[in-house]
């Protein structure tokens, strides 16, 4: 694994996982994008820590490059795949995961049932899943609206502006795949409520306090995660480290990408 980002396949049987690897440093690091996201999104986070790290970022099960539509997308494969990431691409050697949003409850999950291969945690907008009373119908509306998109899309400008002109469509539309009649998604609607669903299904409060590797929890000051939850998250592991990234939302690396690589590689350098 040399010092520039590039892509390599992970054969994993069932599925194959397509994977940016960047650096040669001594530290080992796995980024893990949220749902409808792709590697792709996290690659100035690799590059920015390809000097100290050797970094991999895999497009989840489902996703970018990897296998479309793969037939487990529970809760397991997410973590067993991220386990075999570090297992083949890091040497083994334990790794910090950094995960946002759904990719950050993967990454909690493999912190706590694959403690030998984690280090530290990182979760970014992030909690442990479960859905608010009266909102049980989530994943549904979710998959409803990748559903609805007008796809083909006719170029990258047309995709952005349909998608909210914000940094993430920005990213959504990097990802798409080129058509001859324009860029299409690369992931299908009904997988990602599939893949949704064992995230909203419940709380992972026992999975949360199972977690032993130093652990940071970023917020944005505008983001996703219910007060509650946050509250109760710092209160039962009042050990995790905490940051608030300001003005950002919830895809903060994006909406505030230096203010995130400071936080992340102060814990970096806390850890080390």
């Amino acid at each position: 694994m040399d010092a520039s980002a590039h892509r390599v396949a992970l054969d994993r049987g069932e599925v194959s996982l397509s994977c940016l690897v960047a650096g040669a440093g001594g530290g080992r690091a796995v980024l893990l994008h949220g749902l409808a996201g792709d590697a792709g999104e996290l690659r100035p986070t690799a590059e920015a820590l390809a000097r100290s790290h050797r970094v991999a970022v895999p497009d989840q099960r489902g996703h970018g490059r990897s296998t479309r539509r793969p037939a487990d997308v529970s809760r397991r494969a997410y973590a067993a795949d991220v386990a075999a990431v570090i297992e083949r691409l890091c040497g083994g050697r334990p790794a910090v995961l950094v995960g946002q949003s759904m990719g950050g409850h993967t990454a909690m999950l493999t912190a706590a049932w694959y403690p030998h291969l984690v280090r530290g945690l990182v979760m970014l907008e992030a909690g442990v899943g479960g859905t608010a009373p009266g909102d049980e119908d989530y994943p549904a509306r979710l998959g409803a609206w990748f559903a609805a998109w007008p796809v083909p899309f006719a170029d990258r400008a047309a995709a952005v502006r349909y998608l909210g002109a914000n940094p993430l469509a920005e990213a959504w539309a990097d990802a798409m795949e080129a058509h001859e009649d324009g860029l299409r998604p690369r992931f299908d609607a009904d997988v990602m409520r599939a893949a949704i669903e064992p995230v909203a299904a419940r709380a992972r409060w026992e999975e949360w306090a199972a977690v032993t590797a130093p652990t940071l929890l970023v917020r944005g000051e505008h983001g996703k995660i219910p007060a509650a939850e946050d509250a109760r998250m710092r209160a039962e592991r009042p050990d995790a480290a905490y940051a608030v990234i300001p003005g950002a939302g919830h895809d903060a690396h994006l909406d505030a990408p230096d203010a995130w690589l400071a936080v992340l590689r102060d814990f970096l350098d806390s850890i080390d």
